[in-house]
């Protein structure tokens, strides 16, 4: 039974640890079952054989009627067609290139950092996700289309706005009566129009770089650079299909950042004597200078282990689903074919079978001789399906998280609610608010 109020991902791990490994769930006159063992996650995400849910990923095709996420990279349900377009996707990808937006990547948490150092008088109270937010666009605006956003000099600019209200919308698109609110229909109309926005952007980048591909002009060497290049090796064209995925990049690409960095300033600030190790590393590794290598990054390696134990408690993206098409059994349990398959990480990486005093937060667990946490954590789902921007998002926090470490002292404001919602995305409830005073040690920065 569900307590009104509660938050559905603790309720399906108190159901994971009384009923599990398989856990039957009746909702909404479906059957779907919870995943919870290593056995049935490397099933059903490992092979290219389990679809995802259409049901469930469908409904993210459109959003109040206007097509949002279409047939992505994240919602496309036929594997021929997600193979086809990963295919195209995945040089732009590659580490190798994405190495070569390390200038992007510390030029936008510079500017950051130039905001935050306005805001660090040790007095002045700020969410730092609404913070994170404006940074993690800016980034995937410039690194993915060549886009200048400046949502960190003004979140109301008109992308950056319609991005917020697509993700109001979509939190409140659950709601199957929503359409029919009378007090709702302004909400829904901002909502549609900020699609439309959004997808009319990404048809003028799309149009603009493929004719300056075609005329020879050096092209910005981006993302949606790489993607046309891929696409035009193709024998079909689709540019709402790149539009699709226009779409994913901006709003779930910076969602998801903006959340990990957020819990991570939040663990931190709960955690001194890991945040005084974490800025030891940072201060060992990079010194007085401001820019972060991408040699620098490999060094980091506490860093990296505090960033995986943030994903396993706070991860932004909670699980997947998979519609099997045969029947399976799992831990003795048969599973008929073409039921719902919840795989939850949140609620795996929360659980004592898998993680010793799984509410504590320990970047220990994830040392180079610790044992490996193989099938039960999961943050960017893993097998074929796994984020293809998993590396990108990544590097982009690590760059920011160095540098924020580097020059600030982090203070948490007490009496705030760190409790999590669902909100397109697992978040904290007040989104972190924090006061900062400048570190010592980061004036003698030197650019």
């Amino acid at each position: 039974m569900v307590r009104k109020q509660e938050f559905t991902p603790d309720v399906l791990l108190r159901w994971a640890e009384k009923y599990g490994p398989v856990v039957r769930i009746n909702a909404f006159h479906r059957i779907s079952v919870l995943i919870v063992c290593p056995e049935g996650v490397k099933e059903f995400l490992m092979s290219p054989q389990h679809p995802k849910d259409p049901t469930v990923y469908g409904s993210l095709f459109s959003l109040f009627g206007e097509r949002f996420l279409g047939n992505s990279l994240v919602t496309v349900c036929n594997h021929e067609h997600w193979h086809k377009q990963r295919r195209v996707m995945d040089p732009a990808f590659s580490r190798s290139y994405l190495i070569g937006l390390m200038e992007t990547f510390n030029e936008k948490a510079e500017e950051l950092m130039e905001k935050l150092e306005e805001k660090a008088d040790g007095k002045t109270e700020f969410s730092m996700l609404s913070m994170m937010s404006r940074v993690t666009m800016d980034v995937i605006g410039k690194a993915a289309f060549g886009l200048e956003l400046n949502a960190l000099s003004d979140d109301q600019t008109p992308l950056p706005n319609a991005v917020t209200k697509i993700m109001q919308g979509l939190n409140k698109a659950r709601d199957p009566f929503i359409r029919f609110m009378p007090g709702k229909q302004k909400m829904l109309k901002e909502t549609r129009e900020s699609v439309r926005l959004l997808r009319r952007v990404g048809k003028q980048c799309i149009d603009q770089r493929r004719e300056a591909i075609q005329n020879g002009k050096e092209a910005t060497m981006d993302i949606l650079t790489q993607i046309l290049k891929g696409d035009a090796l193709e024998e079909t064209r689709d540019d709402e299909n790149i539009l699709d995925n226009f779409m994913t990049f901006f709003v779930a690409g910076h969602e998801t950042s903006a959340n990990q960095m957020t819990f991570t300033v939040m663990a931190l600030g709960q955690h001194p004597e890991i945040l005084e190790r974490a800025q030891a590393e940072v201060d060992e590794v990079l010194g007085a200078k401001r820019h972060v290598d991408y040699e620098d990054l490999s060094k980091l390696t506490f860093l990296s282990q505090v960033l995986k134990e943030s994903l396993r408690l706070y991860p932004p993206v909670s699980g997947t689903l998979r519609r099997p098409e045969k029947e399976h059994v799992i831990n003795g349990i048969r599973i008929p074919a073409n039921t719902t398959v919840f795989l939850n990480t949140y609620v795996m990486g929360r659980m004592e079978k898998f993680f010793k005093d799984p509410l504590t937060f320990d970047p220990e667990r994830f040392s180079k001789d610790a044992p490996k946490p193989y099938y039960c954590y999961f943050p960017f789902s893993l097998g074929p399906r796994s984020c293809i921007g998993q590396v990108f998002a990544q590097m982009e926090v690590k760059v920011v998280m160095a540098k924020l470490l580097q020059r600030f002292e982090i203070q948490l404001v007490p009496g705030q609610n760190f409790q999590l919602i669902e909100a397109g995305t697992l978040k904290p409830l007040d989104g972190v608010i924090c006061k900062l005073k400048p570190r010592s040690s980061a004036r003698r920065c030197q650019p």
